[in-house]
């Protein structure tokens, strides 16, 4: 159960506090942009099976591989994509947490 709420709240509530403590003018913009980010876990669905309790994300689905979060990385370096990058980046750790819990 504490997996649970660990994982959900950081992909819910910490982004939501990230948005407005870091981006305040657009912080709404912000957070949608973190939810959206989550869209990154689409990649799940090309696994068999589809969902595997014990099974770490990081380098297993394509979206999560090291060459994607390298990717994102680059990402920080262009402001257009800074928040995405930031968003996604914080979604792999987030996942990367959830490795080890």
């Amino acid at each position: 159960m504490s997996k649970f709420i660990i994982h959900y709240t950081l992909h819910f509530i910490i982004p939501a506090l990230i948005a407005y403590l870091f981006f305040k003018d657009n912080w709404k913009k912000v957070y949608l942009i973190f939810l959206c980010s989550m869209l990154v876990d689409l990649d799940h669905l090309l696994a068999t099976p589809i969902f595997k309790e014990n099974r770490c994300s990081i380098n297993f689905h394509p979206l999560h591989s090291y060459i994607a979060i390298g990717f994102y990385a680059v990402g920080l370096f262009f402001k257009k994509t800074r928040i995405l990058c930031i968003a996604l980046l914080f979604h792999m750790l987030t996942d990367y947490i959830d490795c080890y819990l």
